[in-house]
């Protein structure tokens, strides 16, 4: 390896063009404040980048991505326990055969997958082919499996978590998960990690890794010969698993790669594709395919495709540059199909061409044969086509919680808040409708119980009233469990937390309304709902101008959500790593003594639930007007 002085020209171009290529955000104050902050910290790390001009440099930011990658999505599982493999089956093909194998991840947890391999004797190359977010999960990848099998790769395609046979929260009555489609199924425990201060994507990588510690133990693979591929959500796998694992040795990456100058303003990915605090690290998605420089890295991308030509064009240019750092330049490339979201014949054969150049020395032919494919239940691997073990939200709640103290509880969420002022908000004042001299005032937080007769009675008691509509408070009618995950994941990815926002818009009425000459400020009160709620519980703790708070139908618990399979709107709640010390409950008791109604809480489904202690419960008779 050669030390060499180039500068990193593209980079710096990067920096200096990054406003001219980042997509326009929604026409929303919330999200124009998210891009501006995310296109800055994007420009600190071009030029970060750009002042590499040397290996040593390179191979030493190579060290601190690793660390800071491992760290922000809390570590990898240290099971590596026995596979316990076994195949239940195998279907004979042309020119090579099928294996599908069941293997344990992790205890009881298990992986589907099918091994295609050749019928030729010997050790093969091997690839390992994550896939995209794809209901039938492995079967997705049968033309490109097939035609490396007979190319003299073993292959082998698994099934995602929430894919194929490993749907999650899985209602035998009508064959599907209660929860939804793959993308569903990834946020609902995508959110449930993040609030144990993980991200959802470390048991993706987990389960990629054990996927290769059973490709090593088959006597027809090189080990020292190993790929990775993937498209979509298998092409985020992909980028993950090959940087983080040092026995992959080439790359091909389809309809992923982009940079977030041009992607966080357009089509953000679900939980497992966006890391908490990832662009305030410093991070971009050239950083995954730095971090396996000088190894060989393929960019493929489709003309019409969501995950934009223009994004990853901006990761290959860096990239370039950084290969060079290496004399390396040929071992990165990107290729451009037609047509939308996928992969076209063009791209097909740009990866059996990458394959065979640098793991199979060149020899074979990348042109793609006609494969008859199977029905996706002829690749079951088990007799039902869903298996049967653990569920990922059990491996997620296993995670060790501890209690942390009331002072600590304090500072985490003054800490918080602090850091997470903004200067968006949206408050309407309206003046009580009689009477003279201070009166009290009522914050009221808007959400759909909210409604206008209510408002009318307070203003006819005397009261000035504070409406605040939170910011970022739109609801994806497509995703109807996740609630406002997109708001929610942006924000994160920059470092800001959108419920500790909201908090303090909510703080940010209550001082206007305490600067008023009309207002009693001894008698501020606050009234929330559902999901709402948390976020004014977390104003009103460390807000002693808050008199009282008033929580109407709000969840009674994160670690609730955590502990149970389904849930709805916890995006909305998210606080990374709360629930690993605290609860909702501990945040009512830094209220104390002030007064908190709390009527009839629910769970994360919506239904009330009968619990002890200081809950108000109240008749559903539609006769009788909720107060």
């Amino acid at each position: 390896m050669t030390t060499r002085a180039t500068p990193l020209i593209a980079v710096a171009l990067i920096g200096a063009m990054t406003l001219a290529h980042a997509q326009e955000p929604a026409s929303s104050p919330l999200l124009f404040e998210l891009n501006e902050i995310a296109q800055r910290q994007l420009r600190d790390r071009a030029k970060d980048v750009a002042a590499i001009r040397d290996t040593p440099a390179a191979e030493a930011r190579q060290k601190q991505v690793r660390q800071r990658i491992l760290s922000l999505i809390g570590g990898l599982p240290d099971y590596r326990g026995p596979l316990n493999p076994r195949v239940t089956k195998t279907t004979r093909r042309d020119g090579f055969v099928i294996d599908h194998v069941l293997f344990e991840s992790l205890p009881q947890y298990y992986v589907t997958a099918n091994l295609y391999r050749p019928e030729s004797p010997g050790r093969h190359p091997a690839i390992l082919m994550s896939m995209g977010h794809w209901d039938s999960g492995k079967a997705a990848g049968q033309l490109l499996s097939s035609n490396l099998a007979r190319k003299g790769f073993v292959v082998l395609a698994y099934d995602p978590v929430g894919q194929g046979e490993r749907q999650q929260t899985y209602d035998k009555r009508t064959g599907r998960s209660l929860i939804g489609g793959p993308t569903e199924q990834h946020f609902s425990n995508g959110a449930a990690a993040i609030l144990l201060g993980q991200s959802v994507g470390r048991y993706f990588i987990h389960d990629g890794m054990r996927a290769i510690d059973y490709l090593v133990s088959r006597p027809e693979v090189d080990a020292e010969r190993i790929g990775a591929m993937g498209c979509s959500g298998g092409g985020t796998q992909t980028t993950y698993i090959a940087a983080l694992d040092p026995r992959v040795k080439v790359a091909a990456v389809a309809c992923y790669m982009n940079s977030f100058q041009t992607l966080f303003g357009g089509s953000i990915g679900d939980s497992e594709q966006s890391v908490p605090g990832f662009l305030a690290a410093g991070l971009d998605q050239t950083d995954y395919v730095e971090l396996f420089a000088p190894k060989p890295w393929l960019i493929t991308s489709t003309e019409q495709d969501f995950f934009t030509p223009a994004g990853a064009k901006q990761v290959f240019d860096e990239a370039q540059g950084w290969y060079k750092l290496f004399d390396a330049s040929d071992r990165v490339k990107w290729v451009v199909g037609p047509g939308g979201h996928g992969t076209p014949l063009v791209v097909r054969e740009a990866i059996y061409d990458w394959m065979i150049r640098w793991l199979a020395k060149g020899s074979g032919s990348a042109r793609e044969e006609t494969v008859t494919l199977l029905p996706d239940h002829q690749l079951w691997v088990t007799p039902s086509g869903q298996v049967e073990g653990r569920e990922l939200f059990e491996i997620i709640r296993e995670t060790p919680r501890a209690n942390g103290t009331r002072e600590e509880l304090q500072r985490f969420v003054s800490d918080l808040i602090n850091r997470n002022s903004s200067g968006v908000r949206s408050v309407s004042l309206l003046p009580a409708a009689t009477g003279a001299g201070k009166k009290a005032a009522l914050v009221m937080v808007q959400d759909n119980l909210i409604a206008g007769d209510d408002v009318a009675k307070e203003l006819a008691d005397g009261h000035v009233v504070a409406l605040v509509a939170l910011s970022g408070a739109d609801v994806d009618a497509s995703r109807p469990r996740s609630g406002n995950w997109l708001n929610n994941t942006r924000a994160w990815l920059v470092g800001r937390n959108l419920p500790a926002t909201r908090a303090a818009e909510i703080n940010a009425a209550v001082a206007e309304l305490a600067r008023r000459s009309d207002v009693d400020g001894s008698r501020i009160t606050a009234r929330a709902s559902g999901v709402a709620g948390i976020a004014l519980l977390m104003a009103a703790a460390v807000n002693p101008q808050i008199a009282s708070v008033s929580l109407d139908r709000t969840p009674h618990s994160l670690r609730a959500a955590i502990d149970a399979p389904i849930h709805t709107n916890l995006h909305d709640a998210v606080i990374p790593g709360f629930a690993l010390k605290w609860d909702l409950s501990d945040l009512r008791d830094l209220l104390r003594p002030g007064s908190v109604i709390w009527r009839d809480p629910t769970d994360w489904m919506g239904n009330v639930v009968a619990l002890e202690g200081s809950y108000t419960y109240t008749s559903s008779d539609p006769n009788v007007p909720r107060r």
